[in-house]
């Protein structure tokens, strides 16, 4: 469905209206227009900055430089000597960073290595660096901070000001999104570092586009590092609801990254998976995901076919909504068990037999989940249920080096979006940094990283593709 106040407010009329009495101006958003590319930073230019002992110069400096992207940095920032002895080692050329007045390109990035921080008064070299900078990105820029995780680290002081970069990342955010920006936190464990190359690919590139306010913790890999462009040619994925919305979105992301695609949905929706699929060279598959034996059929059909699944999307899901004093049972009953109880099943059944080794699965919940919603205690129980069993099964997928992990959508301009009251619909979609709803494709492109064998540092994780919605917060 389209914003049409987007649109207006992005005409020159518009522009002028809402800027006078001071109403939300959605950017418009750059989104990915095509497949993982070698350097998705070719032509642009990354800001790059440190905490005084920062030590994951080196795997950053290398992986923004080979996705392409000209280095620059601020010749009296606290943080330059490690950054220059990063550099050397890897053989990394650094550049100064020009004035405006220079006539040269705008930072398309901010990126800040905290590595270093050992007590909360050393967040100042954070604010140093940050302060003069950030109004300069350009627009649908980027501000990604890296960090050790709090939990990996022992002392006191450390872990408080590594703790404070949350709370940093999250209203910064807040303050940039007016032109499309966005700001996020990695959080590094020891034994990680060389596995940021995918992480900071899918977070400085446009693959992120509707990401901001959002703090992903890294662990260190079950497998060795793999390329994220191409990892996923020639997988066999099977994505749950694929007929139409979002499931048809990342069928159709997946294939794009050369995946093999069998759809799965209600038999009731076979026409419409069979289009979606025809589109995509993909398989149908019409099985109700709460069949008793839809585990075995899917494993048979997969079998025969292809030899097994090397990612599994869990993307159906419905609403029962009403206020807990009136809800029926089979309300209840129906939307626990396709959402989540169908999940369970569907799994026990696959790890049996099914799943190939390394196997990447991921399961789609909502903000619901985590900020709740009066009428859909039924939905947000489902939505936190599945949180909860990610980070429950990470060791299992973890034992056959694979990995599970959720993304929870936002407010996503979808067929169930579009019916909604007018009212609903439009505090829903400025409700958030980037004041505007999401599309189907910012869920795709998420899941579709998650799916790469290449975020194979990530796992047991739930990423909120939201645009920093207030809700849940």
């Amino acid at each position: 469905m389209n914003d049409r106040y987007l649109e207006f407010t992005n005409s020159s009329l518009g522009k002028t209206i809402a800027g006078m009495i001071g109403l939300p101006m959605p950017p418009r958003l750059r989104r990915a227009k095509a497949a993982w590319a070698v350097q998705p930073l070719e032509g642009r230019h990354v800001l790059v900055g440190a905490t005084t002992g920062a030590t994951l110069g080196a795997p950053l400096l290398r992986a923004v430089a080979g996705a392409g992207a000209g280095l620059r940095i601020v010749s009296d920032h606290a943080g330059l000597a490690p950054l220059k002895s990063a550099a050397a080692a890897s053989k990394v050329n650094l550049q100064g960073n020009p004035g405006a007045e220079a006539g040269e390109p705008r930072n398309h990035a901010l990126l800040f290595d905290a590595s270093g921080l050992s007590s909360p008064s050393q967040l100042r070299e954070l604010y140093d660096f940050m302060q003069p900078l950030v109004r300069g990105i350009a627009g649908n820029g980027r501000v990604l901070v890296v960090s050790r995780a709090p939990e990996s680290l022992g002392e006191v002081n450390a872990k408080t000001a590594s703790t404070a970069l949350r709370g940093f990342i999250r209203a910064l955010g807040k303050e940039i999104g007016k032109n499309g920006t966005t700001a996020n936190l990695l959080e590094v464990p020891d034994g990680a570092d060389d596995a940021l190359d995918a992480p900071l690919r899918f977070f400085l590139s446009e693959h992120s586009a509707f990401v901001t306010g959002q703090v992903l913790a890294l662990r260190p890999p079950a497998t060795g590092n793999v390329a994220l462009p191409g990892s996923l040619e020639g997988k066999i994925a099977l994505v749950t609801g694929a007929a139409r919305g979002i499931g048809a979105s990342i069928a159709q992301t997946l294939a794009r990254e050369g995946a093999k695609v069998v759809g799965m949905d209600h038999p009731s929706a076979e026409g419409g998976l069979a289009e979606t699929m025809a589109k995509i060279g993909g398989v149908g598959l019409a099985i109700d995901v709460t069949a008793s034996d839809a585990a075995s059929r899917i494993a048979a059909e997969v079998g025969r076919n292809f030899g097994g699944l090397d990612i599994v999307v869990h993307n159906a899901g419905i609403t029962r909504d009403k206020m807990l004093r009136n809800m029926p049972p089979h309300f209840w009953d129906m939307v626990l068990n396709i959402n989540l109880g169908a999940i369970l099943k569907i799994n026990e059944g696959l790890l049996k037999d099914g799943l190939n080794d390394g196997a990447r699965m991921v399961c789609i919940s909502s903000i619901g989940g985590i900020g709740g919603n009066a009428g859909q205690t039924n939905y947000a129980s489902t939505k936190a249920g599945v949180i909860g069993y990610v980070d429950a099964m990470a060791s299992t997928f973890a034992k056959r080096g694979g990995a599970i992990n959720a993304v929870a959508p936002g407010f996503i301009e979808t067929a169930m979006t579009a019916a909604m009251p007018f009212g609903p619909r439009e505090v829903g979609r400025r409700l958030s940094s980037l004041s505007q709803g999401g599309l189907p494709q910012d869920i795709a492109e998420a899941v579709t990283f998650f799916a790469s064998p290449a975020a194979n540092a990530i796992n047991g994780r739930t990423l909120r593709v939201c645009g920093q919605n207030f809700f849940g917060m």
